[in-house]
């Protein structure tokens, strides 16, 4: 039995972990760390609250005694870090919350795991380090080798905190790894990216919002296919290691909103584009031979199949989805906490 800090685990991708790892991982002990901004959403996590096995703290990782305060409390034996300010055009916007954020909260999270032992402590990047490639070279993927070369704030600061992550392993011999993902999609994912975005407004027959001609090219990769990855990596991958986790599924973001409007019976004409977004990256596609060979690890859901999932969950969760867009998600720790 291992006892396991989740940051983040409110959001996309981390409540969708915690879940993976309650069903997958029984004997674990799984301790939800989330400050709950506006891409937090306990009523997320609601079922995992009733587990015994799952316990949520409120806590910022850039607070550095808040976070001690948690480890102190739980001794963790595993961190994985999936906490982060990550969406592009909120960091044009404001870089110097995804600094605070993405960098110094890793090492606040890093300093508290050296300090408390922990054996192994897991970073959740992004393929976005990389930059982008051409679209007219098919032929090319970023690997684990590929030179950093950011384009954003958010690809800056993801980039510096894998850095800082490597530095820390090579300097006090820290047991960590690093994995980076394609474009996460499924479940619970925040309304303002692009799939939930245009499932959300081809229901009300609203417009749908395509960043310059929709030509650019995105590796998506199923979420619980990414958890599944993160799980094998915790457990055999080595120390000091970059991991790279994609899909195999490369879109063009207008072929994925086309398709999600196919689902829905929703007419293509919704479509209107917008001026690019600045620095827009035009494809990206990762190799994943490295986390194939070593640990055994390939995505079992086909875009295909897992957009139709996706949809679907939608569809039959749209209380979910309303509570988000009223803004009544955010009173929902207030009513679960308030006078414990």
């Amino acid at each position: 039995m291992s006892k396991i800090i989740v940051t983040g685990g409110a959001g996309f991708i981390g409540a969708n972990f915690v879940y993976y790892a309650l069903k997958h991982r029984p004997d674990d002990e799984i301790i939800c760390v989330d400050s709950l901004t506006y891409a937090g959403n306990l009523m997320t996590l609601e079922d995992a609250l009733k587990n015994d096995k799952f316990t949520f703290e409120k806590a910022d990782i850039t607070d550095a005694e808040a976070i001690d305060a948690v480890f102190d409390k739980h001794k963790p034996d595993i961190v994985i870090n999936f906490a982060a300010e990550s969406h592009v055009d909120r960091s044009i916007e404001d870089p110097g919350l995804f600094l605070r954020t993405n960098i110094l909260g890793t090492q606040v999270l890093m300093d508290a795991s050296r300090k408390y032992n922990v054996k192994r402590y897991h970073q959740v990047g992004t393929d976005e380090v990389y930059g982008d490639l051409p679209l007219d070279r098919p032929d090319l993927f970023f690997t684990e080798e590929t030179p950093i070369h950011t384009s954003s704030p958010y690809s800056a600061s993801k980039a510096s905190a894998d850095l800082l992550v490597g530095a820390y392993q090579r300097t006090y011999g820290f047991p960590a790894t690093i994995s980076r993902c394609s474009n996460n999609y499924g479940p619970y994912h925040f309304p303002e990216k692009l799939i939930p975005l245009i499932i959300g407004r081809a229901k009300k027959d609203e417009t749908l919002p395509v960043y310059g001609t929709g030509e650019n090219v995105r590796d998506w990769l199923y979420v619980e296919d990414h958890c599944k990855a993160i799980s094998m990596i915790i457990d055999n991958g080595r120390v000091g290691e970059v991991y790279n986790i994609g899909g195999h599924n490369e879109r063009t973001n207008l072929d994925v909103v086309k398709t999600v409007l196919d689902i829905l019976g929703k007419p293509h004409s919704l479509i209107t584009y917008v001026t690019d977004r600045a620095g827009h990256d035009m494809r990206y596609a990762i190799d994943p031979t490295k986390i194939t060979n070593e640990l055994g690890w390939v995505p079992d859901t086909k875009f295909d199949d897992g957009i139709r999932l996706t949809v679907e969950w939608y569809d039959k969760n749209q209380e979910w989805l309303d509570n988000i867009l009223s803004g009544d998600y955010e009173k929902y720790y207030d009513k679960m906490y308030s006078g414990r």
